[in-house]
């Protein structure tokens, strides 16, 4: 009996011992599960700081905005603690990320250099202040930006004189009002009703929301070629429930974020846009434009203002040469 009611205390103690120790993060996602960022960032940070502290540290996504709706209010509600951590688009609060943003002019970062690399490279000395009472465990930009249509063909500039674009922030708003065309800002979760709808004739954007937002149910219409830049992601973790955490834990983060986590979520994002250039391509029902030489500089042409205007109006022209590598 004596033994028995040592097993039974012992068992006790180690069950008190793992509920003391053992966090479960949550992970606040605006996005369905089938989201690229879910086996991405989500599913690998779970698996990667689980093996790293025996399961003391894990990660569980809550998805759909099931912690809170509005992917506008991502970055608040990690700061509020409505969740231990987050992903979202600093284009949804362009003006908290002035010099972040500039990563998503065309042209601001070299289209053979991965966008998580310069992200990186002047996160510490120009984008820190931007982050605050956060840790960015991943920054990221997506594929090259294209026209995602409905009804309308672009080829030219001219082609888009008074369509209503839909862009995710205010660098996107610049390149869209520099072609002609009037920018329509809102979230990614809104652009299917919104071009279902007529509320708008396209978007600027990545392939990837083909699929991951099911536009080509609502699309047929793709321009491939334009210089329309990038969108750019974060993944940001409290600040203070990263300071609470025991040494360990915070070695396994440190290990588990940064260019790595970032590489895992930018590659994602460029399958998911091959793939979903595969498939509408195959899609009879859809009119493809590869942009030639020639039709390519006359967008480079109608939007070689925006990009040093931008970047004067941020005092970002040092932050700029440091994302180009100079």
């Amino acid at each position: 009996m004596k033994l028995n009611k040592f097993i039974i205390a012992t068992s006790a103690a180690i069950a008190l011992s793992t509920q003391v120790f053992a966090e479960e993060l949550k992970f606040a996602s605006f996005t369905p599960p089938f989201h690229t960022i879910n086996t991405s960032v989500i599913e690998k940070l779970n698996a990667d700081l689980s093996a790293a502290t025996n399961g003391s540290l894990t990660v569980r996504g809550y998805h759909g905005g099931e912690l809170g709706a509005g992917p506008a209010e991502q970055y608040v509600r990690v700061l509020q603690g409505a969740a231990d951590m987050s992903w979202g688009l600093p284009g949804y609060t362009s003006s908290q990320f002035g010099k972040t943003m500039i990563a998503e002019l065309p042209g601001a970062i070299p289209e053979d250099m991965p966008g998580y690399e310069a992200l990186w490279r002047v996160y510490d000395k120009h984008l820190n202040s931007e982050f605050p009472g956060t840790k960015p465990l991943a920054l990221w930009t997506s594929e090259p930006n294209i026209f995602i249509m409905r009804n309308k063909v672009i080829r030219t500039p001219a082609d888009l004189a008074g369509l209503k674009i839909r862009v995710a922030g205010a660098t996107a708003a610049k390149v869209a009002s520099a072609l002609g065309a009037t920018p329509v800002q809102m979230p990614a979760s809104q652009i299917y009703n919104a071009m279902q709808t007529g509320l708008i004739d396209g978007v600027i954007t990545g392939a990837s929301t083909l699929k991951d937002f099911k536009l080509d149910e609502v699309a047929d219409s793709l321009t491939l070629g334009a210089p329309l830049g990038r969108l750019v992601f974060y993944t940001v973790l409290n600040r203070r429930v990263y300071d609470g955490l025991t040494a360990s834990q915070k070695a396994a983060v440190d290990a588990a974020s940064g260019a790595g986590l970032s590489k895992s979520a930018e590659d994602a994002w460029l399958k998911t846009a091959t793939e979903a250039l595969e498939v509408a391509r195959a899609d009879n029902a859809n009119t493809i434009t590869d942009l030639i030489d020639d039709e390519r500089a006359a967008f480079t042409k109608a939007v070689s203002g925006v990009v040093q205007s931008y970047v004067k109006s941020v005092n970002g022209t040092a932050t700029l040469e440091a994302m180009e590598g100079k």
